[in-house]
């Protein structure tokens, strides 16, 4: 098995589960060697570059040139957040599986309106089944969630009479305001109580858990497409633009349901996560460092754990369905076989 690093503030553990170092402490990093050096107040800590996969770094962290282009070298995105944990860019080493040809069919549909329109609504009928299955689980256990699995299904079976990416969006955004209703019945805290969704500032704590969940799951899956012969600026249901990465909004829509929903109902309803583990800054509230060492373990078990794969009629892991999922787009830009998105199988 390979070998996960999580370094959280002083704290260094090793779970063989995958290859991410985080980085919540303050200090700097830099190369000794063929090893990452992290110095901060509380001493050294080195770390094999052959057991490192990508950096996530949430501390004030200095670094120079000479680390980047090491980092280049051994092919180690870095993702950097905030202060408040929020995703805010990505040191993104040169592509090394770069591919002209798929550049060109990605653009190709792209520009193509019913391709790319195609290609969205699978994005969202994949978004909305796993949102749907979600509520059932959860409706099966006794809650009363009819209603909420009604609206979520109503949105989907309308997808194939929708004919522009706004309206697919609007779609999405409709199913997600129910999906998000159901919180509340489900969880039954009133230290959680959802109320509405809410980003910058989040204005309660599961609003501040989604969006830590999120920037998460945006980086993991940016990370899988470095490893494809994908280009993350290029997106089908997120329009692409100067601004950002949207090919990994596209597919993160689709997970989110699976992995950052799922960990947070287990976090509160196991009373990992409490009202402690929050503070409020501008207006919002945020997770603090505590709170964001528990997110950040229950998250990476979660990326880490398996389920029976269909296709592949085997165990894979959750990190390993993303990737998965971009090969599949891969074929289908390749008009190799058609897109179908990745279903929960509850």
């Amino acid at each position: 098995m390979l070998v996960r690093i999580v370094s959280f503030v002083g704290v260094t553990r090793r779970i063989d589960m995958g290859q991410r170092l985080y980085v919540l402490s303050s200090g700097r990093l830099r190369r000794q060697q063929n090893t990452l050096v992290l110095e901060t107040d509380e001493g050294k800590r080195f770390f094999p570059v052959e057991q490192v996969d990508e950096i996530h770094v949430f501390g004030e962290i200095d670094l120079n040139k000479r680390l980047l282009s090491f980092l280049t070298q051994q092919r180690i995105p870095v993702h950097f957040y905030n202060y408040h944990g929020y995703y805010i860019g990505t040191y993104y080493p040169r592509e090394h599986y770069n591919s002209g040809y798929m550049i060109l069919r990605q653009a190709e549909y792209y520009l193509d309106e019913c391709k790319r329109l195609d290609l969205a609504r699978r994005f969202v009928d994949g978004a909305l089944f796993n949102l749907y299955k979600v509520v059932r689980y959860y409706r099966n256990r006794g809650k009363p969630l009819e209603n909420v699995e009604s609206s979520i299904e109503s949105h989907r079976s309308r997808l194939d009479d929708l004919h522009d990416i706004a309206a697919l969006m609007q779609a999405e955004g409709q199913a997600r305001e129910a999906y998000y209703s159901a919180f509340d019945i489900i969880l039954d805290d009133p230290d959680f109580a959802f109320e509405q969704r809410s980003r910058r500032p989040p204005r309660n704590r599961i609003n501040a858990l989604i969006s830590f969940g999120n920037s998460l799951l945006y980086t993991a899956v940016l990370s899988e497409i470095y490893h494809t012969h994908l280009d993350p600026r290029i997106g089908f249901l997120h329009a692409t633009n100067f601004r950002r990465f949207s090919l990994n909004l596209d597919v993160a829509e689709i997970f989110k349901p699976a992995l950052v929903d799922r960990v947070i109902f287990s976090l509160v309803a196991k009373k990992q996560i409490q009202s402690r583990d929050f503070s409020e800054e501008l207006e919002g509230l945020y997770l603090n460092d505590r709170g964001r060492r528990v997110f950040l373990e229950a998250w990476e078990k979660r990326l880490a754990s398996t389920f029976r794969h269909r296709g592949l009629r085997r165990n894979v892991s959750y990190r390993r369905a993303i990737r998965l999922e971009l090969y599949k787009i891969e074929k289908h830009l390749m008009g190799e076989k058609p897109y179908t998105p990745f279903h929960l199988r509850w």
